[in-house]
């Protein structure tokens, strides 16, 4: 048997956070987590568009981590201690630097901007890069309305997207993409 997806309670416009507490779909917390799963997704598309598997690898990491995000952003702070939530740690963190790092040994240096595009895997990553830098500004938003968000989340979103910009290169770099320099106009 099936279990519906529908279940019309939040038909009013409320939703319920981890804990049962009732709020606006509108609600920053259901924003923030709301765009953590667009992120989700958008890392999954990434992840389509790959044929190297380490980065599908590291990929999956990042979408489980993103579900512990999600999780704990959508939790009742009030009622969060009482719950078994799984937790990001640092080494999450470490992970990111240590993929960034080696990725960039094999990257010609960098000596301009960059335009996102040349091909549909690198653009999917840094448009995965834009969405990755909303989440982490709704969750700064979040605690300066005094709303707990843990500060490894901050952390954490702040490194993925250093991850998926050096991430796009690399992926051009493995499709013998030229990178698009941006050349700024003048006018004068």
């Amino acid at each position: 048997m099936s279990i519906k997806i529908y279940t019309k309670t939040g038909d009013g416009g409320k939703t319920s956070l981890i804990g049962g507490t009732k709020v606006a779909k509108s609600d920053l917390r259901i924003e923030t987590y709301g765009t953590i799963d667009e992120l989700n997704s958008y890392i999954g598309l990434v992840n389509d568009h790959l044929a190297e598997e380490h980065s599908k690898t590291i990929l999956k990491e990042v979408q489980d981590r993103l579900f512990t995000i999600g999780s704990s952003l959508a939790c009742d702070t009030d009622k969060e201690p009482k719950m078994k939530i799984p937790d990001l740690k640092e080494e999450d963190i470490l992970l990111l630097e240590k993929e960034i790092d080696k990725m960039n040994e094999v990257l010609p240096e960098m000596k301009s901007f960059i335009l996102p595009g040349g091909h549909v895997a690198v653009s999917t990553t840094h448009i995965a890069r834009c969405v990755c830098r909303r989440s982490e500004r709704l969750c700064v938003n979040m605690t300066e309305s005094n709303l707990f968000v843990e500060p490894l989340i901050i952390k954490y979103l702040n490194r993925l997207s250093d991850y998926l910009f050096v991430l796009a290169r690399y992926i051009g770099h493995l499709l013998n993409v030229k990178e698009i320099a941006w050349k700024p106009r003048l006018n004068g």
